[in-house]
């Protein structure tokens, strides 16, 4: 009889957890949905993965997510190539503090890196919208913040899915990241940026931040998360 009692104890202690958690509300839902196809190479994609690491653990960042009316927002990292390569990196996380960033940082150090064929933007939307409907949190804004270095070259048109998902209420805002280099032999794509606004980022207040290269990843990380967390707007396309 002792252990049953402290047996249904423990489940009810669960049950309540699981609905406190369920009924706490977040000022953002914010999903990064981060390009790893094989155009990105070893050391530009160590460059990639830093650059969130810095920009999250930022204090302009950290100040701006405690900035909201409930101060914490739920974060979820996606990484993604072709249709077949859709990965949750770290699902769902109360970033509630700075302490709270840094193990977000911490387990996204950690996480391994792979790399995969093709670019995929249009599939990589819908996974990362299928992430707000797995979520234990509520909010008002639900945001898919996507960076890449291509446009989609396997799976449905972006522009299909982006407008099914801004019809849905979903906000998706753009990090094309511009290579003045070759691409598998290819020339450089010169206008990714026009790309991006005219057929990724869509949504009210919906904007984009260009790199101009790895290099500065983390500064565009960094300027886009205050933005679109403390709802600053801005108008066209911003290069950093």
């Amino acid at each position: 009889m002792m252990r049953r009692s402290a047996l249904l104890g423990s489940l009810a202690a669960m049950a309540t957890a699981r609905s406190v958690r369920a009924e706490t509300p977040v000022d953002l839902h914010l999903v990064l949905a981060v390009d790893v196809s094989r155009s990105i190479d070893e050391v530009e994609a160590e460059l990639q993965r830093r650059g969130y690491i810095e920009a999250l653990t930022n204090d302009r960042v950290i100040d701006a997510i405690l900035s909201g009316e409930h101060r914490r927002i739920a974060l979820c990292y996606t990484e993604w190539a072709g249709t077949q390569y859709q990965v949750i990196v770290i699902d769902w996380t109360l970033v509630d503090s700075a302490a709270a960033v840094r193990r977000f940082a911490d387990k996204l150090a950690e996480a391994p890196r792979l790399s995969q064929s093709w670019t995929a933007v249009g599939a990589a939307l819908t996974h990362a919208a299928q992430r707000f409907e797995a979520s234990s949190f509520t909010s008002k804004r639900h945001v898919i913040d996507i960076s890449g270095d291509g446009r989609t070259n396997d799976g449905p048109p972006a522009e299909l899915i982006r407008d099914r998902l801004v019809a849905q209420g979903i906000v998706i805002n753009g990090l094309p990241v511009m290579m003045n280099r070759t691409n598998f032999g290819r020339p450089p794509d010169l206008t990714l940026d026009k790309y991006y606004e005219e057929n990724v980022i869509g949504g009210p207040g919906s904007f984009m931040i260009v790199a101009d290269n790895f290099d500065h990843f983390s500064r565009a990380v960094r300027t886009k998360l205050v933005r679109e967390i403390s709802l600053n707007k801005i108008t066209g396309p911003v290069s950093v």
